[in-house]
């Protein structure tokens, strides 16, 4: 038996070469058309699925509404690995989807390679706290100040321009996701900015150096090749 995955997708096509390419790896798939199903699957107590995909505009409701209330559910729907599937033009879906809950997204048309990757990618994420429930959890020592506005390394306060805070907080804020550069667009720039992913990867580097200084030259922002990056705080020495 392979690891089961719900597809949530009326498009008949898109369905079957979502489905194709995640059986041809070994994966089981169990594809619905309607968002109460959807919901009536994902939300008994005893379901075995390991990740959901969920398409965001379906003929009765939205992905974006299921991940919100599987969030809100408490339980193993709470922590469930979700990838969104959105339009090219939908940026707006996009942001909305990360600050419901949701892992990550991919646009449409997208390489089913690369889907297959991504869910990968959130699985064995997923399988991390429970690798290492066991051990003793050190005090942080990276310090996310929403509210003031500011991060804090150890005892030092990052010099931090207004785009690399906005990028530190979104890498905090779910720490080891990886982010892709568009992801990272949307969220920091905005879904209408007019940037590139070359500004992405220039902030980055720029940030690196600051958080590299305050850490004793830790990399704390790993690349993850063809995907992004992501925060990786067990490289941290408290």
């Amino acid at each position: 038996m392979g690891t089961r995955l719900l597809l949530l997708e009326d498009d008949p096509a898109i369905a079957r070469t979502v489905a194709y390419a995640f059986e041809r790896e070994g994966f089981e798939v169990t594809q619905v058309l309607l968002v109460r199903e959807a919901a009536g699957l994902l939300t008994a107590p005893d379901h075995a699925f390991a990740a959901a995909i969920l398409d965001v505009g379906l003929p009765d409701g939205s992905g974006l509404d299921l991940c919100k209330a599987l969030r809100q559910a408490g339980g193993r729907s709470a922590s469930l690995p979700i990838l969104m599937l959105t339009a090219r033009s939908e940026e707006l879906d996009r942001v909305l989807g990360l600050e419901l809950g949701a892992d990550d997204y991919l646009t449409k048309p997208f390489s089913p390679r690369e889907l297959v990757a991504r869910l990968r990618a959130l699985l064995r994420r997923a399988a991390l706290p429970a690798a290492s429930a066991t051990a003793t959890a050190p005090e942080p020592v990276l310090h996310c100040d929403e509210v003031g506005q500011r991060i804090r390394l150890g005892q030092t306060w990052l010099p931090l321009t207004r785009l690399e805070l906005g990028l530190m907080q979104a890498l905090c804020r779910h720490p080891g996701r990886i982010w892709s550069r568009e992801a990272l667009l949307d969220v920091v720039w905005g879904p209408d900015a007019d940037s590139t992913d070359r500004t992405v990867d220039t902030h980055i580097k720029t940030l690196r150096a600051k958080l590299r200084e305050a850490s004793g030259e830790q990399d704390l922002i790993v690349t993850h090749r063809g995907l992004g990056y992501a925060l990786d705080l067990t490289r941290l020495q408290p």
